[in-house]
């Protein structure tokens, strides 16, 4: 994608649809697809219909602070990039692509487990310290392993994602035949083709693997990264299991994946410091509660004793806006900016989170909220009972 090109993305939509012009179907729908019917995934866009912000006039917002201190550092807005799993199938060491533009921007980058850089590569890299997501295995020692290697690669935070029991029903994977590492089906063999770019960069350097897995999938014998990952995927995880990781990490500790009030006194009881409100992007249970609809019940057991951020469906600076003035302390997004690594690599990813930042930026503009604490009393409203004859009700958000 040419820089002409990326200037004519207006919004993180425009880049998705450069994205899903430069990479062959198979990667594309793995990105960007969800579980069963992908209820939840379209949920999750939705969920922001339910909600209105309102403005307050002529209060002297003509310098704006959109900064955000998260787990004792302060960044330099309230959003971050999440995790997303082998993010070089869709450009080679995209995950040093995610993190020097999250560096170029003083925002959040959290690296997956599954990612196609190592941990020790990042965090040689980095120019600040980062945040690591971890999966708890069937193999505990896999586990605890990489939370060793994240403390002496430097990275800060521990993002334990727990809504991960079992692997998701994708069936955009299922129908494209798609497998990791990525081989197209011989149906994908031509479209991949038509795709020069892209298939250029993956003959330069290779199909990704999953660097911070590749010993211990060598150990297991499983044929396919996938096989691995569904083999130590376990439904047998108890929040003892993360007090487990609670005593062998030092730094703050964020548990990913909560959608029940009952969740987030287990967070607290194993000792988290903070929480995701999240249902995977769509990607687990077809027919889970947008996040959104979670979070006033969530913020309310959570009691100001935790940090709550929240995911799944953020697109826009208004979304953003939004999840903060019902109360959440920050929103983490995987898909917006790994569409931007597609479509230009670090380029498209600086470009999405430029994008956010002005968005919300002139949000808090043209909502009179010269700090991101205005947000806070009646500025966000209830409106979608509006529609079914009743007046809409503004929603009484914490502050912070």
């Amino acid at each position: 994608m040419n820089a002409a090109r990326l200037g004519r993305a207006r919004n993180v939509d425009d880049v998705r649809a450069a994205a899903r012009s430069r990479l062959p179907r198979a990667v594309f729908d793995f990105v960007d697809g969800g579980a069963d019917d992908e209820e939840a995934l379209r949920a999750n866009r939705r969920q922001f219909e339910a909600y209105a912000l309102s403005t307050r006039v002529a209060v002297g917002a003509a310098a704006r602070d959109q900064s955000r201190r998260l787990f004792g550092r302060t960044f330099a807005s309230p959003f971050g990039i999440g995790p997303t799993g082998l993010a070089g199938l869709v450009w080679p060491g995209a995950e040093l692509h995610l993190m020097r533009a999250a560096e170029a921007f003083d925002v959040p980058f959290t690296l997956s487990t599954v990612s196609s850089v190592g941990i020790e590569e990042i965090g040689a890299a980095a120019g600040r310290p980062h945040w690591f997501q971890l999966y708890i295995f069937r193999d505990r020692a896999i586990s605890h392993r990489l939370v060793e290697r994240a403390a002496a690669a430097g990275f800060e935070t521990l993002v334990v994602t727990l809504d991960c029991p079992v692997g998701g029903n994708r069936e955009r994977d299922l129908r494209n035949r798609f497998t990791l590492p990525y081989r197209p089906s011989p149906a994908g063999i031509l479209d991949a083709a038509r795709r020069f770019s892209w298939l250029m960069q993956m003959l330069r350097h290779g199909a990704p693997q999953p660097r911070n897995m590749m010993e211990a999938a060598r150990r297991s014998g499983a044929q396919t990264l996938l096989a691995f990952m569904e083999g130590q995927l376990d439904p047998g995880v108890t929040w003892e299991d993360v007090r487990e990781v609670r005593r062998r990490w030092n730094g703050p500790l964020v548990v990913k994946g909560i959608l029940s009030p009952a969740d987030v006194r287990q967070a607290l009881d194993a000792g988290a410091d903070g929480i995701v409100v999240s249902n995977h992007g769509g990607r687990q249970l077809g027919a889970a509660v947008p996040p959104m609809v979670a979070l006033p019940r969530i913020l309310a057991a959570a009691g100001g004793r935790l940090t709550v951020l929240c995911d799944s469906g953020f697109r826009r600076g208004t979304d953003i806006l939004k999840a903060l003035a019902l109360g959440a302390d920050g929103v983490l997004m995987g898909r917006p900016t790994l569409y931007g690594v597609a479509a230009a690599g670090e380029a498209g990813a600086r470009h999405v989170l430029d994008l956010l930042r002005r968005e919300v930026d002139r949000g808090m503009a043209l909502l009179g909220c010269p700090t991101l604490a205005d947000l806070a009393g009646d500025r966000i409203v209830a409106h979608a009972p509006a529609e079914r004859g009743r007046e809409a009700q503004p929603v009484a958000g914490p502050g912070y």
